[in-house]
C-alpha cells in the first residue's frame, strides 16, 4: 500500500470526536501544534528537529511544551538547544507522567525500547497523538501491549506513527507498490541484511548505580534494547513483512558473541524466517568492526527480483509505476509530515500493529538464536499454545526503574543454546 492509499484508508473510529480535536488544534489562521519529547538523547533531539522541519514544510508552527529524560543534563541540554525554558524539563524514570499532564498535542517517545509500551499506554490514555521510535518492545508481552494500545488509539481517534521510516521513503513506497501489483509475481523468498560495525558502549562509572548504568549503556543490554536484531535490524524485517504482506509463522536460527565489551547482547544473528507456503526470508545481522557491511533487502518472486529500493537501473515497467506523491527528500522528516497531515485531515495514521509485528518478528528470531529452538509465531501471541515464551518478560522492567529497584544483569554473561 502506498502512502496516499495508506492515508486514505486510515481507520477513523469516531469522526465527530476527531473533528472537534482538529478544530481545536488547527483553528483558522493559527495552525499550530504543541509537542513534547520523552528521551532527550541524540535520536530524541533528532526526532524533535525532524518534527520542527515537518511542521515548517507544512506551514504550521510547533511549540515545545515539555522535555523529559532520565538524566537532568540531557533534558537541560535539549532545552538550551531548542530555546525552551528549563521549567519545562522533567527528570527521572517517572518524568513521562509529568509530560502527559502538559497540554501537548503530540508526544515523541524516544527512550530505550523497554520503556515504550508503558509510555505509549500513558500517552494514548492522556489523549496524545504519538510518534514513537522503533523498536517498540523487548519481549512478547510488551509487543502485545503495543498492539492493544494501538486499538485503543483507534477508538480515541489518535494517530500513532513509528520510526520505521522506510514506509515513508519514496524509493521503498514505489517498490512496494510495484511488488503488490505483481511486478515480480508472488514473493517466494529473499534476504534481509543489517551488517555493520559495533555501536558505542559505556563502561560503568565509579559509584554508578545499576539504573543509571543500564540507561546510559542501553544498546548493550538485551533487557533495554531487545538486542540488535530487534533494535536495529527491525527496519529490514519490517520491509520483509510489508512486501510479503504478512508476518512469519516460525523462526529457526543461531548467533553468538565475540567482541562486545559490556552488556548481554550477541554480536551476530543468522535466522531463517518461515512465512508459510514455502516462502522463506533469510535474515542476517552483525555488529563487528572490520567486517563486511551491508544494509539492504532482496526479494525473489515467480517472475523477477527486486531490492527494497527498486530493481536497478531499468526500473519497473509503466504498468507497475506508482502514481506520484509529494515526499520530502528526508524520510525522517516525511514520517512526521505524514503524522501531522493525518491529524489535520482527520484520518489519523496508526502504525502500532505494523511496528509491533515487526518488533515481535525480531524477538522471535532472537529467542530462537538464544535457545537453539524452533520458535513459532503462535508461541508468542497465543496463550493457549502453552509456550513458556508467551509470558517471557525481561527484567528489569520499566516499573523497576520507576520504583528504584533495578538490578542490572552481570556484564558479559550471555545465553548459550542447547545443552553441554
Amino acid at each position: 500500500m502506498n502512502r496516499r492509499e495508506f492515508l486514505k484508508n486510515a481507520t477513523v473510529v469516531s469522526t465527530s470526536a476527531i473533528a472537534i480535536s482538529n478544530n481545536a488544534l488547527f483553528a483558522a489562521g493559527s495552525e499550530s501544534l504543541k509537542v513534547a519529547l520523552i528521551g532527550c538523547g541524540g535520536r530524541g533531539q533528532g526526532a524533535l528537529e525532524n518534527f520542527h522541519e515537518a511542521a515548517k514544510h507544512i506551514g504550521i508552527t510547533a511549540e515545545v511544551v515539555g522535555l523529559a529524560d532520565f538524566f537532568k543534563d540531557r533534558a537541560v541540554g535539549a532545552a538550551k538547544k531548542f530555546n525552551v525554558s528549563e521549567e519545562l524539563c522533567f527528570v527521572g524514570a517517572n518524568a513521562y507522567k509529568q509530560v502527559m499532564e502538559t497540554d501537548a498535542n503530540v508526544v515523541l517517545l524516544v527512550t530505550p525500547p523497554n520503556f515504550r509500551p508503558v509510555h505509549l499506554e500513558a500517552a494514548v490514555k492522556a489523549g496524545k497523538h504519538v510518534f514513537m521510535e522503533k523498536p517498540v518492545a523487548v519481549d512478547p508481552p510488551g509487543a502485545r501491549k503495543i498492539m492493544d494500545v494501538g486499538e485503543l488509539a483507534k477508538q480515541k481517534g489518535l494517530a500513532i506513527v513509528a520510526g520505521t521510516q522506510r514506509r515513508h521513503q519514496l524509493e521503498y513506497l514505489k517498490t512496494q507498490y510495484a511488488v503488490e501489483k505483481g511486478a515480480i509475481g508472488p514473493v517466494r523468498g529473499g534476504s534481509v541484511y543489517w551488517c555493520g560495525g559495533a555501536l558505542w558502549y559505556k563502561e560503568r562509572e565509579a559509584g554508578e548505580d545499576d539504573a543509571s548504568y543500564m540507561v546510559r549503556n542501553w544498546v548493550s543490554f538485551t533487557e533495554m534494547s531487545g538486542d540488535h536484531i530487534v533494535e536495529q535490524h527491525v527496519h529490514n524485517l519490517d520491509v520483509a513483512n510489508w512486501f510479503i504482506g504478512k508476518h512469519p509463522t516460525a523462526a529457526i536460527g543461531f548467533g553468538g558473541r565475540a567482541r562486545r565489551k559490556t552488556g548481554t547482547q550477541f554480536d551476530f544473528f543468522s535466522i531463517d524466517f518461515d512465512y508459510g507456503n514455502d516462502v522463506r526470508i533469510h535474515s542476517m545481522c552483525r555488529q563487528i568492526n572490520g567486517t563486511y557491511g551491508r544494509v539492504s533487502e532482496t526479494f525473489t518472486g515467480t517472475t523477477g527480483q527486486t531490492y527494497g529500493t527498486g530493481p536497478g537501473k531499468d526500473g519497473f515497467s509503466e504498468e507497475f509505476q506508482m502514481p506520484e506523491v509529494p515526499c520530502v527528500d528526508n524520510p525522517y522528516v516525511q514520517e512526521h509530515v505524514d503524522l501531522i497531515n493525518s491529524i489535520r485531515e482527520g484520518k489519523p495514521l496508526n502504525e502500532a500493529a505494523n511496528v509491533a509485528t515487526s518488533t515481535l518478528t525480531g524477538i522471535m528470531g532472537r529467542i530462537s538464536a538464544y535457545t537453539g529452538k524452533l520458535v513459532r509465531w503462535k508461541d508468542l501471541v497465543d496463550e493457549s499454545s502453552g509456550s513458556p515464551w508467551y509470558n517471557l518478560a525481561l527484567s528489569p522492567s520499566p516499573q523497576d526503574f520507576e520504583n528504584g529497584t533495578v538490578k542490572a544483569p552481570e556484564d558479559d554473561v550471555i545465553h548459550i543454546p542447547g545443552e553441554a
